[in-house]
């Protein structure tokens, strides 16, 4: 099985559409066999979706992500693990001990982030951020 998750500074990354790389990981009866880095190329939003498919990433583990691309992955039928932060290899490790601490409502607006999130490059004027 192949795990995903948004990557940056050796951390989950938390807005999945600005994501600039992933960290794939191959995964076999619980164990990573092994992890790399691969770049998005600058795709965003719904070439992600599609990129993910091509790696053939069955879940992915991630920060803040908006309905959008929550759609476009479940039709691809990757599951979603949203709301994690912190390091990405510890996430990996969690999810395939089966403690990840995730939350499945978890959505990402320009209008309202959750705290820590972080969207670099946004203008959030209107709203306070």
């Amino acid at each position: 099985m192949i795990l995903a998750i948004p990557y940056q500074d050796e951390k989950v990354f938390q807005h999945f559409g600005k994501s600039e790389a992933f960290k794939l990981y191959e995964t076999e009866n619980g164990e990573i066999l092994n992890g790399r880095v691969v770049s998005t190329n600058g795709n965003g939003h719904g070439a992600l979706a599609e990129m993910l498919e091509q790696w053939k990433v069955s879940v992915l583990i991630c920060g803040g992500i908006g309905a959008g691309a929550k759609e476009a992955l479940t039709q691809r039928s990757i599951e979603i693990f949203g709301g994690v932060s912190g390091s990405a290899d510890q996430a990996a490790k969690e999810y395939l001990a089966g403690t990840l601490i995730y939350n499945p409502d978890v959505a990402c607006n320009h209008h309202h982030h959750e705290e820590g999130h972080s969207c670099s490059g946004e203008d959030h004027s209107a709203c306070g951020h």
